[in-house]
């Protein structure tokens, strides 16, 4: 009897945080909401309107957000009148030709297949008339591509499993600030603001927020620090199944300098419901400003001694 009793138990602490957010149709009303929430308005100096290219293709795990993440920056980009927006799912789009027409890409959720963690290696190799040794060095010319165009002074926006596209590039992962390592189970999570007066997190008014998501893990660069943090969780407040790591927090979005380009990194977030908070939809906008540079704010990566215990 006490078994059952202690099994349920478990079972029901389980449960209350393993459980995803129900999927949900994208509508007219969902919509309309995101862009009555948008604090959109000309922030460009010049006239001439900046382009965007959302990239949501994904070769492994699909995130069922990925086409209302896409909305909402469709949305959040066009009602400032200060972005043309185009979205793709094809990766000729970052051929030299193709690429350079863009002042910022958005990498929406762009999870790559677990066997390389390579999302170029995965959609060239399904052409069936090159030789391994052409899939790779196709594969490696068009990440360089990437890597170039943003070095030489472009921006990028990397949402939530956008940091697994080049996952096991070490370059890719030195341009973004880290690599995914792994999340525990889904779950409420207290997102504290790593610097309250930070112009980019100035839509949060100085308060941090709750809400349900995968709490993401990073390796390789991350532990570099290369980075200005925005946004950090407490490890000691999330549940885990596996060893916690010996860091006591987790930045979860930050931004970085990657040559004359900027970085905007944000890992919340996986659910679409996150987007009923206002304040997140116009961090999203700030994000989308700093990138192009237009937002003037401290981007300096963080000092040792800043690192929060």
């Amino acid at each position: 009897m006490k078994i059952g009793l202690i099994f349920l138990s478990l079972l029901i602490t389980f449960n209350s945080y393993s459980q995803s957010l129900p999927e949900f149709e994208i509508t007219k009303s969902w919509l309309n909401k995101i862009e009555a929430m948008v604090e959109g308005k000309k922030r460009l100096a010049s006239n001439k309107k900046k382009n965007l290219l959302i990239f949501s293709l994904h070769t492994g795990y699909n995130h069922w957000t990925i086409p209302h993440t896409e909305e909402a920056i469709k949305i959040i980009a066009i009602k400032t009148g200060d972005f043309n927006v185009e979205v793709s799912k094809d990766v000729s789009v970052f051929e030299k030709k193709n690429i350079s027409k863009y002042d910022v890409i958005v990498l929406n959720n762009n999870c790559s297949d677990r066997d390389r963690r390579d999302m170029f290696w995965d959609v060239i190799k399904e052409n069936k008339f090159l030789e391994e040794e052409e899939v790779l060095n196709k594969a490696k010319r068009l990440e360089k591509n990437l890597l170039k165009h943003i070095k030489r002074g472009n921006g990028l926006v990397v949402l939530h499993g956008g940091i697994v596209m080049q996952n096991n590039s070490l370059d890719f992962s030195e341009m973004v600030g880290g690599s995914f390592d792994f999340h525990p189970l889904q779950q409420e999570i207290n997102v504290k603001l790593f610097d309250p007066k930070h112009p980019l997190v100035s839509s949060f008014e100085g308060k941090g927020f709750t809400h349900y998501d995968e709490p993401y893990f990073f390796k390789n660069a991350y532990f570099n620090y290369n980075f200005r943090p925005l946004l950090y969780m407490n490890l000691d407040q999330i549940k885990m199944t596996r060893d916690r790591p010996k860091d006591n927090i987790k930045f979860i979005s930050w931004i970085k300098r990657y040559g004359r380009g900027r970085v905007f990194y944000s890992s919340p977030s996986h659910n679409a419901q996150s987007m009923d908070n206002p304040k997140l939809v116009n961090f999203f906008l700030n994000g989308l400003y700093y990138v192009v540079g237009e937002l003037s704010c401290d981007d300096s990566p963080i000092l040792v001694n800043e690192l929060i215990d």
